[in-house]
């Protein structure tokens, strides 16, 4: 069956900033189709009329049905949805449940992001763990059969980077969870970059636990998160940020924690900005999460083919099967002074650098990349009209 194609008119309508400049930079925080905008904003402002607490309660059956909405973007349970104020609450309050002691070994991809790297290393040298990376391969990926040679029962986790913040690529997920499993090792899969561009379905891709956030690609609220955590693996993992959202106090000197993923939620939480997230989740399943696929894809590599004709520029993509991340350089010039230049001509981008990727970009010599990253409401002309820009900064 033919995948349905994005109808750009529509969601360009959606989506008014997208017709200020040309907006590049949904890996960072993309911009929010009105639907969106009005659900927080409406929210707001009915907190303002009767009152936070009974504006939340008017909207528990629609808060409620967003656990089966989440559940069916992500691929899961309802009850294997949890939601957060972000991606890194998300992956923080995961991994800090998952029983680490020493002599355990934590296995990372060459492109692990430093929020996930600097408490991974700082808890490994409390325990007495280790951390080590799997080598990649020629194209970028993750080398599985490198990761099958590194496994043995001391590896307690796996933490995978589905696409990094500073390239293309795309790790294989399903390839990665069988080998790790084999040793009886988690899969914890941060889809920071993927939730919104991709299809991740942990059904399908075998992670254990899956984070991610509203604000990237999936066009929702800063502020916003989820967790994905599987039933077979809950009952292996001890949450220690708790309170009573998590659990009950059943006595004076006793309590009950909840049996499902909302364990890992806490009971102070923004209602306008989850109503926001509920909103752009339905957004991406009503356009189609495989067209937003086709469309992303189709636009970076209508990108990436136009920087590498410009003399000078260098596209430093990686990866096998690629995404919607497009980095660059230009030659004689500071990535930032490029991303300055760029917002002079109203073209949004941003700046990676080494401290965020230390493995792969000190691995390449990169200290920077210029990032740019077209979601399906950028138009084609929009991308000319950015190469064009690129092109004259040499001039």
């Amino acid at each position: 069956m033919d995948t349905p194609m994005i109808d750009l008119a529509a969601v360009r309508a959606d989506t008014p900033g997208c017709r200020r400049g040309v907006f590049l930079d949904s890996a960072g925080s993309s911009l929010p189709p009105v639907q969106v905008l009005d659900e927080v904003v409406g929210h707001l402002r009915r907190e303002a009329e009767v009152g936070g607490y009974v504006a939340h309660d008017e909207r528990l059956p629609d808060l409620e049905a967003g656990y089966g909405l989440m559940a069916s973007l992500l691929g899961c349970e309802p009850d294997e949805v949890a939601f957060t104020d972000s991606a890194t609450r998300s992956w923080l309050a995961a991994f800090d449940a998952v029983p680490l002691t020493a002599g355990d070994r934590v296995l990372v991809t060459e492109v692990e992001y430093a929020g996930n790297a600097i408490p991974l290393l700082r808890r490994a040298a409390e325990v007495g763990a280790t951390v080590e990376p799997v080598p990649s391969t020629p194209a970028g990926e993750i080398d599985v059969a490198a990761l099958r040679e590194m496994l043995d029962e001391r590896v307690a986790l796996v933490s995978l980077v589905h696409v990094p913040t500073n390239g293309g690529l795309v790790n294989p997920v399903a390839e990665v969870a069988e080998a790790a499993h084999e040793v009886g090792a988690l899969v914890l899969l941060d889809a920071c970059q993927s939730v919104g561009q991709l299809p991740v379905l942990a059904s399908e891709l075998g992670a254990d636990i899956v984070s991610g956030t509203g604000r990237k690609w999936l066009r929702g609220p800063r502020g916003t998160g989820f967790l994905v955590v599987r039933r077979p693996v809950l009952e292996r993992l001890r949450p220690r940020q708790v309170d009573l959202r998590s659990g009950t106090w059943i006595s004076p000197d006793s309590y009950e924690l909840r049996a499902d993923a909302r364990v890992f939620e806490l009971w102070e939480s923004s209602t306008a900005d989850r109503l926001g997230l509920l909103a752009a989740a339905r957004y991406a399943l009503d356009l189609g999460v495989d067209a937003i696929a086709d469309a992303v894809l189709a636009r970076a590599e209508h990108l990436r083919a136009g920087l590498a004709e410009v003399p000078g520029v260098e596209v430093h993509d990686l990866g096998t099967n690629r995404c919607g991340i497009v980095s660059f350089t230009v030659a004689d010039r500071e990535p930032e002074q490029v991303r300055a230049e760029l917002a002079a001509r109203d073209v949004t981008v941003t700046v990676t650098g080494v401290g965020s990727t230390q493995y792969d970009m000190t691995r390449r010599g990169l200290p920077e990349v210029v990032r740019a990253s077209p979601h399906y409401f950028t138009s084609p002309d929009q991308l000319d009209e950015a190469v064009a820009a690129v092109a004259a900064l040499k001039r």
